[in-house]
């Protein structure tokens, strides 16, 4: 059986208690056994053993950070082949930590609607045929809407466009929603949606997720 490391916590107003629950089960559907843990220093621990680490962490503060001996257990274990997959807040974490997010591939640096509003936006689909789409619709949400950095190499899988509503110069600019990379022989997986668990529950985004979580699993 496939096993995970689930790092989950962090900023209380992602509600990470009850989207771990969500997470879990469908960790748990996916026949993926987890070992789910809520500090992020257990990340200095030999990571090699997991096929997959799920990200469900939120930073606290922009300045938070990982160790040294954090970032070189977790790129090595990546590289040699345990995937990593997550959603929302695991581009919003350890923003300090530029090795963390050169493996991610994008970090938040804006949600131009502001923090916790309800933006409906669309979330288009751009590469249908590709593993973690295959079934999953184009869909809609109301929340944040991320405006990211994001790296070049990023397979894009999903985009949204800015309104300009918020930002009148970013009208019309397409932003990636989800992603996937390679790091070394390892799979990275990303999707932006989820500041609330509503998010998560749509019936496309979860389908995603699962799927992306399924395709990075080792």
């Amino acid at each position: 059986m496939p096993r995970a490391l689930f790092l989950y916590g962090g900023w209380p107003g992602h509600r990470p208690y009850e989207v771990a629950e969500w997470a879990h089960a469908q960790l748990d559907d996916l026949g993926i056994q987890v070992d789910p843990i809520n500090d992020p220093y257990l990340l200095e621990d030999d990571l090699t053993c997991y096929d997959l680490i799920v990200i469900g962490w939120t930073q606290a503060h922009t300045t938070e950070n990982l160790t040294t001996r954090q970032e070189d257990s977790l790129l090595h274990a990546v590289e040699h082949g345990t995937g990593v997959a997550g959603w929302h807040g695991m581009a919003a974490s350890f923003r300090a930590s530029l090795r963390y997010n050169h493996l991610v591939g994008g970090s938040c640096v804006s949600h131009p609607g502001g923090e916790g509003v309800e933006v409906p936006y669309d979330v288009t689909i751009t590469d249908p045929s590709h593993q973690v789409t295959q079934g999953v619709d184009s869909f809609s949400v109301a929340s944040e809407q991320y405006y990211m950095h994001v790296d070049p190499t990023n397979h894009v899988l999903a985009e949204t466009v800015f309104s300009g509503k918020h930002l009148p110069w970013i009208e019309g600019h397409r932003m990636p929603v989800a992603w996937t990379r390679r790091w070394g022989t390892g799979r990275v997986f990303y999707c932006s949606v989820g500041h609330y668990l509503k998010d998560l529950k749509n019936p496309a985004a979860t389908r995603l997720v699962r799927q992306g979580m399924a395709w990075a699993c080792r």
